[in-house]
């Protein structure tokens, strides 16, 4: 019998079958932002682990971030009490539905205004928030700021973290940060809605997200 034939040390190892399939791409990490992209004029997109019934499915506008804390107005949750009801001099600035909309669980008696402006200024009771969104005075005229205003929306009430809350609550997943847009706050689109467009203008997973529920306690 003829004894196999020893390999050829030349020749290398045996090249492996082809099997037609590619090395599957790293799926890329899911990157919801840092402390350091909450500004005035970014967004808290609430992920879909918040399960806080205040809180789950929520866009939050941040008006105000320093070592004090970080103060912000949910966007898109209309109620049912109208604007001519309460302050009747400025439902005619206020952009449909023309109603209150929760801004938070925090002093929920008190209003808040922002406002998107055509042109810039701190007059007429006008405080810039970031670009063209301003804190208004409702205790001003609401008359000087027929033509200066694309629209407005009135808040009951804010959403507030108190010094390091939020930081804790970004590490744990809860929030996305990412930047915000003037037109998000006078969007006609409310709740779960406003979450998915907003989601879905982010890119990589985040985007992704826009297909999964807003608030997972809702089925």
């Amino acid at each position: 019998m003829t004894p196999p034939s020893s390999p050829d040390p030349e020749s290398g190892p045996p090249a492996r079958p082809a099997t037609g399939r590619r090395r599957p791409d790293a799926v890329p990490a899911l990157s919801t932002g840092t402390l350091d992209d909450v500004r005035p004029g970014s967004l808290l997109v609430a992920m879909p682990s918040l399960t806080d019934p205040t809180f789950a499915g929520t866009v939050v506008f941040v008006l105000d971030h320093n070592d004090s804390g970080t103060l912000g107005v949910v966007l898109g949750r209309p109620s049912q009490v109208e604007i001519r009801d309460v302050l009747p001099g400025w439902c005619d600035l206020a952009v449909d539905p023309g109603v209150f909309h929760v801004g938070g669980p925090c002093e929920t008696d008190t209003a808040l205004c922002l406002a998107v402006c055509r042109t810039p200024g701190e007059d007429c009771g006008l405080r810039q928030v970031a670009d063209d969104v301003h804190l208004v005075d409702l205790d001003a005229d609401p008359d000087e700021l027929v033509g200066r205003v694309r629209g407005l929306r009135v808040f009951a009430g804010y959403a507030g973290w108190s010094p390091g809350q939020l930081a804790v609550e970004v590490a744990e997943g809860a929030w996305a940060c990412v930047p915000g847009r003037p037109d998000d706050v006078l969007s006609e689109l409310a709740g779960p809605e406003l979450w998915r467009r907003v989601m879905g203008r982010q890119t990589g997973r985040l985007a992704v997200l826009s297909t999964a529920p807003a608030d997972p306690t809702v089925n």
